[in-house]
């Protein structure tokens, strides 16, 4: 975390001494020392950030050196604001006036400033001789206060009596089942999950079971842990080998090198059926050290790892045609099982403690590890109600207290294990609310604004805090809550014990401020602030000078206005500014001051008008005004340079089903590419023309396009929009909707077999003479969604080779034949296919192994459909199937073929709804149609 803090300001005092030398003065020298001392200790503090938690002195030494690296980053940025307000837009003979002026305020500054940077060097020097006192005590220690070591209470799950366990038989007889599997050689099974899911309990319960016992001749447990250590693993593997068959390990084993203690493993296990279990791995390098001393192919070997990490399960157990289980948390009947047994050992739940119990289960989310901890705590307090409440309101600080350092403590094992870049960037998803979505973009945007995300060449540092989450994914640190038509994961949540974790650490490293009502309990200096729901209007609330994260989301309250304008008053070096979805319908005008603001949040308020003064912004780089009411963009909007992000579709007032729902775009200035080269998404903006310029030519400027989205495309659009796409070689996303639906968009013309190489989603809106061929060469579309085309030819024949395409819809008279063929062994990643409002459609016809992987298939208000699809037999895959105001005739058959030759057992769930007159508010008729269900209406 300090290492992340000291980075940053090296980086940008490096820059700053590049861009700003002629500013400096008698500052350069100091600043210099400061850059210099920062990067030298940077080292140091990637190891010190590892071992803190053990030595009260050097976590005291890593909290200054944090401190003083924020508290240059004040003083930096304060100069610059300064010197920022001293160059006003003046010209002529007012800039001729206040040029004296300016040269002795410069001065000034620059003298204060120098003062400033004086203080920081001296603390800066004595941090660095502590620095090297560090480093001399830590040469001889093994490890960094190795003699306070927490009892690690993992190894406690190895005792626990077959009743004290719940929700295990499901899990467990799947795996016992994978493990009696017949065949020789070398299987394993990976059990994947966070910590606390009970990995080690389920598999110990395994491992002891009599029936699996009987199928091995020998058995192994070993504990691999993050303190991995070969030999001391390998010993500890023969010595139980060796009692399995009462035998003495060999003589010399102590001074055995690895080798060959491997090549002793490998001969005793070659022609034995064994079992062995590697629990807790935590780098893949553990299973690449040691699994060749596990014969492959002479012997019937099984082996289970448990691991937190995902790339470690999925490598190890397809290395060896194995199999993988992600272990799920505890359902509610099992969550409430367990804390009960352990906060009523003797008696029920007294029903005045049913409401506090059910809240505090709903915080565990069934981690197993939170329910025992936390109902054994709760059994100390005798039923108490006042002392159950209290708990409840502040479970937050008590993670911090030793009645939870269980708790605490393996959950921290994840966090200390994190590379030192991906420390901050997890602590900082504490500034979403409990049970709050965590939209991915809108993470990797706030990231990329806060300077957390180091830059790698050849990649944006989008696509490098990308991987950043990821990383956390493959770590069961978030979990993927929503995916969006390609399959690719969209937004993620957080467990709520593991979000009161990072919010207790956010808190004791200074990172994030959380604000949840109630009196606040704030730092000196708050850096961040995220405010959920009301508070409490103190002056620690308007303490906010060094503020550089304000989140004040969804706020329900008349005074917002005033109090906002009050504390945006002390904000001036404020870098991201967020109020999604707050009650205001005009900008701030304090707003415009900001200087250094980065990050502009304003989605889903009622603002109308992008003021001209958002040219003021110049260090802007996202503005997110999604679901606003703004319907144009500013000329002065082409100031912002540095803009990356710029998001400002329209709320859509339009009905359902009008062809004007998708086509709401903005007004945008001409000259748009000209100026806002840095651009990585437009969404979305009208395809204008004025003055010979055209919006479509435009846009094949900005070639740093990820996602585009336009509007109001003409006819006579279509040639040039084409050329600009040819330009646009980083396009991941792409929207395009016609200004009529009448107007024939002609989008077929040549493009280049490497243009658009990581296209991945199209959307096209709008009447087609003919289907564009260029998309039949985009080997990486996954997403394909046809509206209002109104094709005759069948646009099946351009689809059916690609080789990634997981969706398409077809709707609102996309296509006005009467058959849909899809041909043997075409379509073969296809995993959802909808077909909407295609009115004149008779007939579909599946032939064998066609779509083999389809998933869901949607048929929507197709009035002219008499029956199924021909060919559903061979969808085996099929697991959904939902039909919408399909004819009487249509219905009327489906329900005779359910008593007769019915094509859909293996569909587990067919629904089918019928509306009135297209009003989809009026359900008339419903029925599921399940496999395991009769007709239900």
């Amino acid at each position: 975390m300090a290492e992340s803090a000291a980075s940053f300001l090296f980086n940008q005092l490096t820059l700053f001494l590049q861009q700003k030398q002629g500013l400096l003065g008698g500052i350069g020298d100091n600043a210099v020392y400061i850059r210099d001392e920062l990067g030298q200790m940077r080292a140091f503090l990637r190891a010190a950030d590892e071992k803190e938690e053990t030595d009260p002195q050097l976590k005291e030494w890593v909290n200054k050196v944090r401190e003083i690296s924020y508290d240059t980053e004040d003083v930096l940025e304060t100069y610059m604001l300064k010197l920022a307000r001293l160059h006003p837009d003046a010209d002529g003979y007012k800039r001729y006036i206040k040029k004296p002026y300016t040269a002795v305020k410069k001065l000034m500054i620059r003298h204060q400033i120098a003062s400033e940077f004086q203080k920081i060097k001296l603390r800066m020097e004595n941090v660095a001789k502590t620095q090297q006192r560090f480093k001399d005590i830590y040469d001889f220690k093994d490890q960094l206060g190795s003699s306070s070591k927490t009892y690690d209470t993992r190894g406690d799950a190895l005792l626990l009596e077959e009743e004290e366990v719940v929700g295990i038989e499901k899990p467990k007889k799947l795996l016992v089942e994978w493990l009696k599997h017949t065949g020789d050689g070398l299987m394993v099974i990976s059990v994947v999950g966070m910590g606390g899911l009970g990995k080690t309990t389920l598999v110990k319960k395994i491992y002891d079971d009599v029936s699996v016992k009987a199928n091995f001749d020998c058995h192994v447990w070993v504990t691999v842990s993050e303190n991995f250590d070969l030999e001391r693993l390998l010993r500890d593997m023969i010595y139980q080998l060796d009692n399995e068959v009462k035998l003495q390990p060999p003589q010399n084993l102590e001074a055995m090198s690895g080798d060959e203690m491997k090549e002793y493993v490998y001969k005793f296990l070659k022609d034995k059926n064994y079992l062995i279990v590697l629990d807790d791995i935590w780098k893949i390098s553990v299973w690449e050290s040691i699994k060749y001393a596990f014969p492959r192919k002479i012997a019937r070997g099984r082996t289970i790892i448990t691991t937190r990490l995902h790339n470690i399960g999925n490598a190890v157990c397809s290395e060896t045609c194995g199999h993988l289980y992600n272990l799920d948390p505890l359902n509610a009947e099992n969550s409430k099982k367990l804390f009960y047994r352990k906060a009523f050992p003797r008696n029920s739940c007294p029903p005045y403690l049913n409401e506090i119990s059910e809240s505090i289960l709903k915080r565990c989310e069934g981690l197993p590890l939170a329910i025992v901890v936390i109902g054994g705590l709760l059994a100390t307090k005798n039923n108490n109600f006042e002392d159950w409440k209290m708990f409840e309101r502040t479970i937050t600080f008590e993670l911090q207290g030793d009645d939870l350092k269980r708790m605490t403590k393996l959950l921290s094992l994840s966090y200390h294990d994190l590379p030192y870049y991906l420390k901050a960037c997890f602590l900082y998803l504490s500034i979403f609310r409990e049970d709050e979505f965590l939209e991915k973009w809108e993470v990797i945007r706030l990231w990329v604004a806060e300077g957390f995300v180091e830059g790698k060449d050849g990649k944006t540092l989008e696509e490098v805090a990308e991987a950043y989450l990821n990383q956390l994914l493959n770590r069961n640190l978030i979990q993927v809550a929503l995916t969006g038509l390609d399959r690719m994961p969209k937004g993620f949540r957080i467990h709520d014990v593991l979000r009161e974790y990072i919010i207790s650490k956010s808190r004791e490293k200074n990172l994030l401020t959380v604000t949840t009502g109630g009196e606040m309990v704030c730092p000196d200096k708050i850096r961040r602030m995220t405010i959920h729901g009301r508070f409490k209007e103190t002056e620690e609330f308007y303490n906010v000078n060094y503020l550089r994260s304000l989140f004040w989301l969804e706020f329900e309250d008349p005074e917002f206005g005033l109090i906002f304008q009050k504390v945006l008053s002390h904000c001036k070096l404020l870098k991201i500014l967020n109020l999604r979805k707050s009650p205001i319908d005009s900008f701030p005008n304090e707003v415009f001051k900001l200087y250094h603001l980065k990050y502009l949040g304003l989605s889903g308020t009622n603002i109308e008008v992008i003021p001209k003064s958002i040219g003021n912004l110049e260090n802007l780089e996202t503005l997110d005004m999604e679901r606003s009411k703004v319907t144009e963009l500013p000329i002065e909007i082409l100031k912002l340079r540095k803009l990356r992000h710029l998001l400002v579709s329209p709320q859509n007032t339009t009905e359902p089903g009008s062809f004007d729902l998708y086509a709401q775009g903005l007004k945008a200035p001409y000259e748009i590419g000209s100026y806002l080269r840095s651009l990585q998404t437009l969404c979305r903006i009208d395809a204008d023309e004025a003055d010979g310029i055209k919006i479509v030519r435009e846009v094949g400027k900005l070639t740093q396009l990820r996602s585009l989205g336009i509007t109001k495309l003409r006819g006579e659009d279509g040639r040039d929009l084409c050329s600009s796409l040819a330009k646009l070689t980083n396009l991941r996303w792409l929207y395009i909707t016609g200004i009529k639906e009448d107007e024939v968009i002609d989008l077929d013309h040549s493009l280049s077999s490497l243009s658009l190489p990581f296209l991945r989603v199209i959307f096209l809106r709008g009447r087609l003479e003919k289907f564009p061929r260029w998309v039949c060469s985009l080997h990486g579309l996954s997403v394909v969604q046809l509206l209002c085309s109104r094709l005759r030819e069948d646009p099946l024949q351009h689809l059916e080779d690609l080789p990634n395409l997981v969706f398409l819809h077809m709707g609102m008279h996309a296509y006005e034949g009467e058959e849909l063929i899809f041909k043997g062994g075409k379509f073969q990643k296809l995993e959802r296919l909808s077909l909407e409002t295609l009115r004149g459609l008779r007939c579909v016809r599946v032939e064998k192994d066609s779509m083999r992987n389809l998933k869901e298939l949607d048929i929507w208000d197709c009035e002219r459909m008499e029956e199924l699809p021909e060919g559903m037999e061979y969808l085996r895959n099929l697991q959904f199937l939902d039909l919408v105001n399909m004819s009487e005739k249509f219905n009327k058959r489906l329900a005779e073929q359910k008593h007769h030759e019915w094509k859909l057992s293996h569909v587990s769930k067919i629904v089918v709804v019928n509306f009135v007159n297209n009003d989809f508010s009026q359900l008339v008729d419903f029925m599921d149609m399940s496999s395991n269900n009769g007709i239900n209406e």
